[in-house]
């Protein structure tokens, strides 16, 4: 099925949106805020269906950072009641008690297409080669819904598919080898319910957890939770970085105490000696003998070996799916995969720092007017993302689809402080000297970290993106 608009006509197209999660929502409720139309392409069964993966998480910010204002007004003018804004909600609560009630809502809910996954995007009738004409062309969008293939067309699109759904693989190379694939059924590529559905698969086995983000403390804190209960599970913790401080993180300094005291409590967990940790670990290899894992690396300029692992929780990152925007005119990082302009500011060879200084459309333009990147998938490999910047980059997109540049340019979104930034902190296999302290919002894009003072802000995309 093809929806055929004459050309003249583009302007009266809706605009696409690719994702139903925080972000991709937020879009359509200012794009509804604006009186624009919309269409919500959905490739799971459910809105925030990647969220529903972590849905035991709880994010590191209070609801009143984690709802985005255009959102929440649409919300309460259908009497919807707000939850507790000091609570600290955990991922099934944020579906269930925010994302779905809006979606439900009669301005949104006929225009979401669940199940509906994009596999491809264009101009009318040109490939990407072709260059005259081709702004005054709609798109098209191609999906596969429930196996059938459909083509829908739009004026614009907002691509806020994230990167959760598409893991890192184990090995420090970055490729997927047919040795990590055919171990499939004995790693786990997300943040296991540890202490629920998923007790039985690590009660009392040897755990490899790999990753040195916000994840795998999550896993890593369940698990000691899980040793505490009697059973003989056992822990090893295998990182990159050299030096556990970088892991750490702000701690008490940090702006979001609920992100610091994760730090607090790997912390004493590492000084317990209740977790094997190594440092300075490369994957090269996997080996299974009888049912067991042999992991081979190197551990500075030595070989290293960690043998007889039962199960491997991977929580070395995401990275975006640019497969179906192939033929779109789009900037990319060469090596981070983000959105060209950000790059500067995101990039963890350059510096550590979580937050990253206020953007909005101008940052995110493409190559291919009317065609915008967002969430977490703007950042591309880079570890982490806050929601609430997600919903500042939608605002300021939608404010320059409708013609406000004024408002597009504004930044309209304060920051927290992690409590802890580093320049070369991801170079080489070493850390850095602190380069961090609050700037303007004005600073060069080669500023180490531009945050402001006051915290504005909520979640991490390491578990909550």
């Amino acid at each position: 099925m093809i929806r055929s608009i004459p050309v003249n006509q583009k302007n009266h197209l809706p605009v696409a949106i690719i994702g139903a999660g925080p972000v991709g929502l937020a879009a359509a409720a200012h794009l509804i805020s604006k009186g624009e139309s919309f269409l919500l392409f959905e490739a799971g069964n459910e809105v925030g269906a990647n969220i529903k993966k972590w849905a035991h998480v709880k994010l590191f910010s209070p609801w009143q950072y984690n709802m985005d204002k255009a959102a929440k007004h649409l919300l309460l003018s259908a009497g919807w009641v707000a939850p507790g804004l000091t609570d600290i909600p955990t991922g099934k609560e944020l579906v269930e008690q925010y994302l779905k009630p809006f979606s439900e809502l009669p301005e949104i809910s006929p225009y979401i297409h669940l199940n509906t996954k994009v596999t491809a995007i264009s101009r009318k009738g040109l490939s990407k080669v072709r260059t005259y004409g081709r702004e005054e062309l709609p798109f098209v969008i191609y999906v596969n819904q429930q196996g059938k293939q459909l083509v829908f067309e739009a004026r614009a699109v907002i691509d806020a598919t994230g990167t959760w759904s598409n893991p890192n693989p184990i090995h420090s190379d970055g490729v997927f080898t047919a040795e990590e694939q055919s171990l499939n059924s004995q790693i786990n590529y997300g943040i296991p319910d540890v202490l629920g559905k998923d007790k039985a698969r690590y009660n009392g086995k040897k755990v490899l957890v790999v990753g040195s983000g916000h994840s795998a403390i999550h896993t890593l804190l369940d698990l000691a939770e899980l040793q505490i209960q009697g059973n003989e599970t056992e822990m090893t913790w295998a990182i990159r970085k050299q030096n556990l401080d970088d892991v750490y993180g702000g701690r008490e300094l940090d702006g979001l105490p609920a992100r610091g005291e994760l730090g607090v409590r790997i912390q004493k967990l590492v000084k317990s000696g209740s977790v094997k940790v190594m440092t300075s670990f490369y994957i090269e290899q996997l080996k299974q003998t009888n049912g067991k894992i042999q992991v081979i690396g190197t551990a500075g300029s030595e070989k290293a070996f960690i043998d007889g692992v039962d199960e491997i929780v991977c929580n070395t990152g995401s990275r975006p799916d640019l497969s179906f925007i192939r033929e779109v005119r789009v900037m990319t990082d060469p090596s981070l995969e983000s959105v060209y302009e950000l790059a500067p500011l995101i990039d963890p060879n350059v510096h550590s720092c979580g937050t990253v200084r206020p953007h909005g459309e101008k940052e995110l333009r493409q190559s291919e007017k009317d065609f915008y990147i967002v969430g977490s998938k703007s950042y591309g490999r880079a570890p982490t993302f806050l929601m609430a910047t997600g919903y500042e980059q939608v605002r300021s997109v939608v404010a320059a689809l409708v013609g406000d540049m004024e408002s597009a340019r504004k930044v309209e979104l304060e920051l927290p402080e992690t409590g802890v930034c580093s320049i070369g902190a991801g170079s080489g296999r070493g850390g850095g000297d602190s380069c961090c302290e609050p700037v303007n919002i004005e600073a060069p894009k080669d500023t180490c970290c531009g945050t402001t003072a006051k915290p504005e802000t909520t979640t991490s995309s390491d578990t909550e993106a």
